[in-house]
């Protein structure tokens, strides 16, 4: 059986050594795992599967695994100097230099004479050496710092600057790793719970959440000192900054332990889930815990509710099964059942937006029950919840599971119809309407509203509760007054975006919203009040004669973006569905010509579009918008972790941005950053409309403006993501547009672009027939061409330098202008492609049009490709010579226009080039006029 084992674990070592000759590192990862695998403990090979292991993880820039593995080849044949050099590289290249020190020194003690660790070792001493005055003096710094922010007694200024030099410290590898020796942890734990002034303390969570960036090692180091529980305690506050540092703390310490990048596309790395598994498990059950914890704040609630939001996802830690079988559905369902009306000892504190953010998470683990088993249990669970509220006689849990009921409605709303649908829930929501308990009606209001969200079932509440709702309206509340007319909102704007449908009489519509500006509008209205009031609006704006009337009310629609800076996630959808129907940023369904003519035919109801949602109206809504300041309110309802909310708001941008002139105020107003987070997570159609509106922005603002400093490259992956057939020739085009002045920017812009493998997405459109198209991917390649990168491409074996010259002769102005300046740079760097023209049958034709062409920017351009190719080398420059270019390049010498002597002056250049070759003679005035006389120029400009 041993026998067996060796020789199957032989195997896997040679396989694994053949992928990594060949260069495929990931399968030889496989197979050197497999040997170790199947190796028994006693076989001594074994510290050389992890050796070679660790060399393929280097080749791979896995340093901590290249770390790990040798330390495990160690472990079986200690001071193996393979296994030491091996981890000294990582080691260095990870910054780890006193430990890469170590290993050298261990080499060379074991083997004084070697030449090749010599080098290395007085490197590693100088940086070491270097390294030790700089900590002496980055330890000086760390305690005289950490002695004035410590120090209660201190001036208060002093402290909070001392604070900050001490985050600048933990920012850097050397001096978190003094800090956390220094024992400021500890004495930062000590100081977050006597600290008075809120300053320091929020600066205090901060460094915390610095010393935890660096590595997972650190983090744990951290987590030892301070404990998770402690973590949830700085989060119990009402202040909100605290809890957001507080929150992007804990939010590290999950990256850092996933391999998650702090970025909205970061993706764990599933070896470090594994290694760190118990950490991230036992950080993410105190969460689920403390979800419907009776004594934290409801600012501290929302922010946990967040954190699960962000880390169940399955590009995150995809934790969405777990939390449903440790019971956090039902702690879940306890937070979207709770009233701020019930005030008493054991009952939540909560927010506004708390009900909302508990129904997106709701909804954000429901699309995470990927079969069908998952999906029952989960609507198992609620049912069980609901089931045994109804099954308490009191009217509380009655009121309780009508508050849930709503807030799946508004969350996973396939469980909230699931559930509304059984049998006695609808009857009792509607009897609890008609009782005279404010509460009950307020309850009852907001469960119907949500329960019509399509049209079927808006038609079966009409026939059942609008009598109802039309008798609550007459209520002395206003609570009760603006929920029932929120829901005759809803129903009165069954009918859609159709002007020929009109489920209420005509002008019933612009009554109702009348109705909601005066609760909008009127002095001393609640936040409540007005939330609702947006909500009513939100349906009454599919109706265009609404939209019309609200766009001209400025008052109304300041009241409404100041109602969405305040960034209270319940007033979201309200306010943002308003923004969405003014500006026609909605879907529509493309209706055919044959199919209106066949619908006519069988005498089915055709939609009508209202005369005042033509596009000279919505772009007179869209101007009004953005004049008014839409933008800053988007840029705060841009908080919500709903990604359905977030495509609402990337629509509406996408239509301000359709206007050129509006694009610079998106920028001036924060909109850039929001738009970068939305293109790269989310719907998928929010993710093409922030990324079009980006594409937008990019062709009107210069790069460097618009996205100033790391932005400009954050924003090209979702640029390219607009490259694709899925997407509109629209998309495409304006994506090529905004990538070819992106990458006229720098050259880290240009290998970002390569790197995101953007280069042949967009060459890809040179090959299209559309003219918009091709002429775009042509710009966007010639600006690319600046790069060496590029170039080298373009020198490998392939046809790319022919298609460059086919489009020299594109009857397109500006496409010839683009192909051949492309080819102007690219054989101005490489002899290659400069003798890659010749592979092209009819380079002469192409060469003919470019040198006599009647613009002067291509005139000019050839004349310099032609300059690069004879300077290039002489075989190149005697088969140009060989042609009448010799007599073209003669008579441009005779140019006379003040505008083409940069070109008279190429061409001569070229004929020095050419004599220095020897390959003609320099010619005298008299040889000049002859031959200008019988050149063919003539000829080819007739």
């Amino acid at each position: 059986m041993v026998i067996i084992d060796l020789e199957e674990a032989n195997t896997y070592k040679e396989k694994g050594n053949k992928a990594y000759q060949s260069g495929d590192f990931n399968d030889a990862v496989t197979f050197y795992q497999k040997a170790i695998n199947v190796s028994p403990n006693d076989n001594k090979d074994i510290s050389v599967y992890y050796k070679n292991l660790a060399a393929v993880y280097l080749k791979l820039e896995k340093l901590e695994e290249a770390v790990e593995a040798c330390n495990k080849s160690l472990e079986f044949l200690p001071n193996d100097p393979k296994a030491l050099y091996r981890r000294l590289q990582a080691l260095e290249k990870l910054g780890r230099y006193e430990e890469a020190y170590r290993d050298a020194r261990q080499i060379l003690n074991d083997d004084p004479n070697s030449k090749l660790i010599q080098p290395i070792l007085e490197r590693l001493h100088k940086i070491v050496q270097e390294r030790a005055k700089q900590n002496a003096q980055l330890s000086t710094k760390v305690d005289s710092m950490t002695k004035i922010a410590f120090d209660i007694a201190a001036d208060k200024e002093k402290r909070e600057a001392a604070m900050n030099n001490v985050m600048v410290l933990a920012r850097e590898n050397a001096g978190s790793d003094l800090i956390i020796k220094a024992g400021v942890v500890q004495q930062l734990r000590k100081l977050v719970k006597i600290e008075k002034n809120k300053e320091i303390l929020i600066s205090a969570v901060r460094i915390l959440g610095e010393l935890c960036k660096h590595n997972p090692e650190k983090t744990l180091q951290v987590l030892k000192v301070v404990g998770v529980p402690w973590f949830l305690e700085i989060l119990d506050t009402n202040c909100e900054q605290e809890v957001n540092a507080a929150q992007y703390c804990i939010q590290t310490v999950l990256n850092m332990f996933s391999g998650m990048e702090n970025k909205p596309d970061g993706k764990p790395n599933t070896d470090m889930c594994k290694k760190y598994h118990n950490e991230i498990n036992t950080l993410l059950t105190y969460l689920v815990t403390a979800v419907n914890n009776r004594m934290i704040s409801g600012l501290a609630r929302d922010a946990i509710v967040e954190l699960l939001m962000k880390n169940i996802h399955y590009n995150a830690l995809n934790w969405a099964e777990q939390l449903v079988e440790i019971g956090g559905i039902e702690r879940l369902m306890e937070c979207a059942s709770e009233l701020e009306e019930y005030k008493y000892e054991s009952a939540m504190n909560i927010t506004p937006s708390t009900r909302t953010v508990v129904a997106v998470c709701l909804a954000r683990i429901y699309e995470n029950m990927y079969y069908d088993a998952a999906r029952d249990k989960f609507i198992q669970r609620v049912e069980a919840f609901i089931k045994g509220k109804l099954l308490t006689p009191d009217i509380e849990s009655k009121v309780r599971a009508t508050v849930a009921i709503t807030s799946l409605l508004r969350g996973p709303i396939d469980v909230g119809n699931t559930i509304i649908a059984k049998e006695g829930i609808m009857e009792m929501i509607l009897v609890m309407a008609n009782t005279e308990d404010e509460l009950q009606q307020k309850v009852a209001c907001e469960c119907i509203i949500a329960a019509a969200s399509k049209m079927d079932k808006a038609k079966a509440i009409i026939s059942q509760g609008l009598g109802i709702l039309k008798n609550l309206y007459k209520s002395s509340s206003d609570a009760v007054r603006v929920r029932a007319l929120v829901g005759l909102c809803k129903l009165g704007s069954s009918g859609g975006t159709d002007a020929a449908l009109k489920p209420f009489q005509e002008g019933s519509n612009l009554k109702l919203a009348e109705a909601c500006r005066k609760f909008l509008l009127h002095p001393g209205k609640s936040q409540d009040l007005r939330k609702w009031a947006a909500e009513g609006l939100s349906y009454l704006t599919l109706d265009a004669e609404v939209k019309e009337k609200l766009i001209d009310d400025k008052a109304a629609l300041q009241s409404l973006i100041e109602l969405a800076k305040t960034g209270d996630q319940s007033v979201l959808y309200g306010v943002i569905t308003t923004l969405v129907n003014l500006v026609n940023a909605y879907e529509k369904q493309e209706v055919l010509p044959e199919m209106v003519e066949l619908a006519k035919f069988a005498k089915h109801h055709i939609p009508e579009e209202h005369e005042l949602d033509d596009h000279d109206f919505v772009t007179k809504r869209i101007q009004i918008l953005a004049k008014e300041g839409v933008t800053t309110a988007l840029v705060a309802l841009s908080k919500t972790e709903s990604n359905n909310s977030k495509e609402l708001i990337s629509r509406v941008f996408n239509a301000i941005c359709s206007d050129q002139e509006l694009r610079g105020i998106v920028v001036q107003q924060g909109g850039v950053k929001v738009l970068i987070k939305m293109a790269l997570n989310g719907t998928d159609k929010g993710k093409r409309h922030a990324a079009q509106a980006l594409s937008r922005i990019a062709i009107t603002i210069n790069p460097e403006v618009a996205f100033p400093g790391q932005r400009a490259l954050e924003v090209i992956r979702p640029l390219l993501a607009l490259l694709h057939p899925d997407c509109t020739g629209l998309e495409n085009f304006e994506a090529l547009m905004g990538l070819c002045n992106i990458a006229q920017m720098n050259e880290s812009a240009r290998l970002r672009i390569l790197k995101e493998e953007g280069f042949a997405k967009i060459e890809h459109y040179i090959y299209e027939d559309h003219l918009m198209l091709c002429r775009a991917a042509t710009q966007c390649v010639t600006n690319m061409c600046f790069s060496p990168e590029i170039v080298k491409i373009y020198e490998c074996p392939n046809d790319k330098i022919k298609m460059l010259l086919a489009l020299c002769t594109d009857e397109d102005l500006e496409t010839c202008l683009a192909a051949s300046g492309a080819l102007a740079i690219l054989t101005s760097t490489s002899e290659i492609c400069c003798a890659k023209i010749y592979e092209m049958k009819s380079w002469l034709e192409a060469i003919h049009n470019l040198l006599v062409n009647a613009n002067r920017d291509i005139q000019c351009r050839g004349v310099n490709i032609v300059r690069n190719i004879i300077s290039s080398t002489k075989e190149n420059a005697e088969k140009l010579m060989e042609t009448d270019v010799l007599e073209i390049l003669m008579a441009l010498l005779k140019i006379e226009e003040d505008n083409k002597q940069d070109i008279k002056m190429v061409a001569a250049e070229a004929l020095k080039s050419a004599e220095k070759y020897g390959i003609i003679r320099p010619p005298n005035a008299e040889d000049l006029e002859e031959q200008a006389s019988t050149s063919k120029i003539v000829e080819l400009e007739d």
